[in-house]
């Protein structure tokens, strides 16, 4: 058997449905046996942006997500890609090619050390040097992809040992079962449950699994814990939960964090340091922190839990709420209060219709016109922490966002994927108009690929996050503005349908008939930054100030 149809077999027998990616040179013969396999190859316009679909697909679905690249600069534009599946504990498998490893064909033309590249970024970076060694080394790569923690892993398959002869066979995918918590760690926490007065509970990226989501809703309704999370664990409970007291966007003095500082024991569930912090810990502060996880806790300056719960997260919580009964001398009444002030504040924000747009209505109006199972696909830019902070995910991977390496230039592909993974789901991308530009040329991808796709661009002419950032900091505007094409005619070009919402009335309807018309639509926005930080600094401030009094 030819080494790169053992290599599509290897990935065949590991459930690969499809690959994303770019060709090259090297990789010529691992597509020839791509086109005999039922492995689906999709080609995209950017490496950058295979990599993002290959990683959001694993995101959705806990399977490894697989994307092709050539060497040298295929392999380097994969970078990016990797790090964001990397950090983001998406299981992604990377595959470059490579010269021929027996003798030079071109001496060092296109040539970079793709495994130390690719080192600092993965779980494990492997170069196949024979062909029989392919199916340990993709099963092995799988295997580390997909265990927890899971992330990127790369492969190198030079030309020459794709094209050799060998005798070897797919090694046989075996179910692994994740290990339990110890027991006394499972009293030990349930005893600083009880013990505590005002105990909260924190959802990160780790706890957005089917099971673990169905365990923790039954753990709040059984106890009436408050509990809030981080960006990447939104929707793992439905956040028109009674117990929901928001997401942590913003560093401090937010509503959430009032109650944040007011908790006793918080109870974190599936948060590791790699994810912007939702809270600080001090070493003189009287707030406790249990971590549960899969994995034991990073200590780090600013976390460092006392105590570890290390298994299964799904059954530490169904162990846990067998342990744990209400206890009367719990005390929610602050927290109560800091929820009803919170809802209020966001609900007066949406209402407010100004134009160019601003993002508190902006958010309000999509949730009102998304399905409850609709996904959005975010960027990275200003807009984020709104949506963050003020939209409600009603289960789990509704709000797709990456706040853990925090790339621009994610939302398109990811939304691309999303809609792949779900093609019968509304799917929709939010995107800055910086972050857009950055992979707009995957429109062509979409439009070939027949997706049904809404992708809104919020036109603020500059990269609004940094702008915000600069102008906080007292440095005068520096730098950060440019101009954008035509972007209604843009879609036009790559054969979408372009749309340009000129009044602030005009958004929700044009958002709700392109979510419903067949097709894949360009929605530009115009967006105003210019209130953000007297409401989210300003303002905010001085209400929880009075709130805590």
């Amino acid at each position: 058997m030819k080494a790169s149809d053992l290599f599509v077999r290897s990935l065949e027998q590991e459930g690969v449905e499809a690959i994303f990616g770019v060709p090259g040179e090297e990789t010529l013969n691992l597509m020839e046996s791509l086109r005999h396999s039922n492995i689906q190859f999709i080609l995209t316009r950017h490496e950058q942006a295979a990599g993002f679909m290959a990683a959001t697909y694993g995101r959705l679905t806990g399977r490894v997500g697989v994307c092709l690249s050539t060497l040298g600069p295929g392999v380097t534009n994969l970078v990016t890609a990797g790090a964001y599946a990397q950090l983001g504990a998406m299981p992604m498998l990377m595959i470059s090619g490579q010269k021929p490893i027996k003798k030079s064909k071109q001496g060092r033309f296109q040539i970079v050390d793709a495994i130390a590249m690719m080192r600092p970024l993965t779980k494990s970076t492997r170069q196949v040097v024979h062909g029989n060694s392919i199916p340990v080394i993709v099963r092995e790569s799988v295997r580390l992809a997909q265990e927890e923690r899971p992330g990127a892993v790369h492969i190198e398959l030079p030309e020459d040992i794709a094209e050799e002869e060998c005798a070897s066979q797919p090694y046989p995918v075996q179910a692994v079962r994740r290990p339990h918590a110890d027991e006394l760690a499972i009293e030990q926490a349930a005893g600083m449950l009880m013990q505590a007065k005002r105990p909260l509970v924190l959802i990160g990226a780790g706890a957005n699994r089917y099971r673990t989501s169905q365990a923790l809703k039954q753990f709040v309704d059984h106890t009436g814990i408050y509990f809030f999370n981080t960006q990447m664990g939104k929707g793992v409970v439905d956040e028109r939960h009674p117990k929901f007291l928001g997401t942590a966007a913003l560093s401090h003095k937010d509503y959430l964090h009032c109650a944040i500082e007011q908790a006793d024991l918080i109870l974190n569930v599936g948060h590791d340091v790699i994810e912007k912090p939702p809270f600080f810990m001090h070493a003189s502060g009287a707030t406790q922190v249990i971590h549960v996880n899969f994995f034991s806790s990073n200590v780090d300056e600013v976390y460092f839990p006392q105590l570890d719960v290390v298994g299964d997260i799904a059954d530490s919580i169904e162990r846990l709420r067998e342990q744990v009964s209400p206890a009367a001398h719990w005390d929610f009444s602050f927290f109560e209060k800091v929820k009803q002030e919170l809802e209020q504040h966001i609900e007066e924000k949406a209402a407010q219709q100004r134009f160019p747009v601003g993002p508190e209505y902006l958010v309000g109006e999509i949730r009102h016109i998304m399905p409850d199972d609709g996904i959005l696909a975010l960027d990275n830019g200003l807009y984020k922490i709104w949506f963050a902070r003020n939209y409600k995910a009603y289960g789990l991977n509704t709000l797709l966002l990456d706040n853990a390496l925090a790339s621009m230039g994610a939302g398109l592909p990811s939304a691309m994927a999303a809609r792949m993974v779900f093609p019968d789901r509304k799917v929709m991308a939010i995107c800055g108009d910086g972050g857009f530009m950055m992979n707009a040329q995957e429109l062509e991808t979409a439009v070939r690929l027949k997706l049904d796709l809404v992708v809104v661009v919020l036109c603020d002419n500059a990269y609004g996050m940094i702008k915000w950032k600069q102008t906080g900091l007292g440095f005068p505007a520096f730098g950060m503005d440019y101009t954008n094409p035509d972007f209604c005619q843009f879609a036009e070009a790559h054969g979408a349908t372009g749309h340009r919402v000129k009044r602030a009335e005009e958004l929700s309807k044009v958002l709700k008939e392109c979510l419903d018309t067949p097709g894949l639509h360009l929605v530009e926005v115009p967006i105003d930054y210019s209130e953000d930080e007297k409401d989210l600094i300003e303002e905010i401030k001085t209400k929880t100030a009075a709130l805590q009094k």
